[in-house]
């Protein structure tokens, strides 16, 4: 917790908003996506099914809470307790929905799907396109899967299966944009990222949750920043933005949202 809240004062220091940002795609991505300050009326669905969790009183038996996670490892749990603690706040939900608006994804991949509160997001941005989210508790992906089509969603595949044997099952197709938010460890990040590279084009968007959730994952950040394929990356305290674009020079910046 010390560790998030120091670095949480570093980065304010060193963050920015639009102004002195000369890459005309960063700024209008961050001027007409990031601060686009429309109350879209998808904006009350987000919200209806965040709500619709925190109420639900029901109990699944989980059996994998993720390498990473701080809550309590115990089996029985409430799903409105699973939201709760859940790092996909409102604000969070709709920064998805509004990237998922403004680039059109055709083919997104969310690795950690818990209980859909992401998915349902980036579903509502683009309801053509299509999702692949992953989740290695059987018990958490029936009851998200059921959940989310209950609400109307569709072209979302949800797997029952860890991260790498997921990784292994894609090898061989392409994401528009790739959710990192299922493993919070330095090790894990990085092997996920190698693999990934499989996976993108020049202009494919990885976007990693949670870059300050200990040293190591911060660590692991910078590793990736400083990676010969990539080419920008935006770091927004909460999550860490990864663009591949060779046309443009190598760059990075701190914005805050």
């Amino acid at each position: 917790m010390w560790y998030k809240i120091k670095a949480y004062f570093k980065f304010i220091l060193k963050s920015s908003n639009q102004h002195g940002v000369h890459s005309p795609f960063v700024y209008n991505l961050v001027t007409k996506c990031f601060y686009d300050k429309k109350r879209y009326s998808d904006y009350k669905d987000l919200k209806n099914y965040t709500s619709q969790l925190l109420k639900n009183k029901s109990t699944l038996e989980v059996t994998d809470l993720g390498k990473g996670s701080k809550i309590a490892k115990t089996n029985n749990r409430l799903i409105s307790e699973l939201a709760k603690n859940t790092s996909s706040t409102q604000k969070r939900a709709q920064l998805l929905y509004r990237l998922a608006n403004y680039f059109n994804f055709n083919n997104s991949l969310e690795l950690g799907t818990s209980l859909g509160i992401s998915t349902f997001a980036l579903h509502k941005g683009n309801p053509e396109g299509k999702i692949t989210s992953t989740e290695s508790c059987q018990n958490i992906a029936d009851f998200t899967t059921q959940n989310l089509k209950k609400n109307n969603t569709k072209n979302i595949s949800i797997l029952n299966s860890d991260i790498s044997k997921s990784l292994g099952l894609l090898k061989n197709e392409t994401f528009d944009f790739i959710f990192l938010d299922g493993n919070h460890q330095k090790e894990s990040t990085l092997s996920y990222f190698e693999s990934l590279l499989n996976n993108i084009t020049n202009n494919s968007i990885l976007v990693f949750n949670e870059i300050y959730w200990s040293k190591e994952m911060t660590e692991a950040w910078q590793i990736i920043k400083n990676h010969p394929k990539v080419s920008v990356t935006i770091d927004t305290y909460w999550c860490g933005f990864v663009f591949f674009r060779q046309e443009q020079e190598k760059e990075h910046f701190v914005i805050r949202l």
